[in-house]
């Protein structure tokens, strides 16, 4: 009975600790970003949602990876703020902050600043729902999280946790 209690508790363990997986990227001005494997959120034949936290150590960002995605020129014209349903059912806005092309421009990124004051809330409930305006003939795209709902959740803890840990 002891050894499936250990069992269980080391599976869990290390569960939690493959989540807390934090990466960084230098980029060529010298800013140094912090982020974690982009999650499913939202998968059909048709259409899929990934997304991270991200985070320059001052500001949290929150990347999402919509696909199908269009054409660069077309898409770094993706400059509006999105909304974001927590399970609080309050709906927050967070601004647009930068549309990226990443590996040979098969993936794009789209990167929305949380605000401060939402970060408490961010931390405390889950993820339900996201609008992105596409532009052009789709408007605006509508994911229901069927995955990974308390993703951003837990990597924004993993961050937060990081940096209590190194203040100490």
């Amino acid at each position: 009975m002891k050894n499936i209690l250990l069992l269980g508790f080391l599976a869990i363990s290390l569960s939690s600790f493959s989540q807390c997986e934090i990466r960084n990227r230098l980029f060529p001005d010298g800013t140094m970003i912090y982020f974690m494997e982009p999650v499913v959120f939202y998968w059909t034949k048709v259409k899929e949602l990934k997304g991270n936290v991200i985070t320059d150590k001052e500001n949290y960002f929150i990347g999402l990876q919509p696909v199908p995605f269009p054409e660069k020129q077309q898409g770094k014209k993706l400059k509006e703020d999105i909304e974001l349903k927590l399970s609080n059912n309050k709906v927050y806005r967070l601004g647009h902050y930068d549309t990226q092309y990443l590996v040979n421009d098969s993936i794009m990124q789209l990167l929305y600043l949380v605000d401060k004051k939402d970060l408490e809330d961010l931390l405390n409930f889950e993820a339900t729902e996201v609008k992105i305006d596409m532009k052009g003939d789709e408007g605006i795209r509508t994911y229901i999280f069927k995955l990974h709902k308390t993703a951003l959740q837990e990597q924004l803890a993993c961050f937060l946790k990081e940096e209590e840990d190194k203040g100490k």
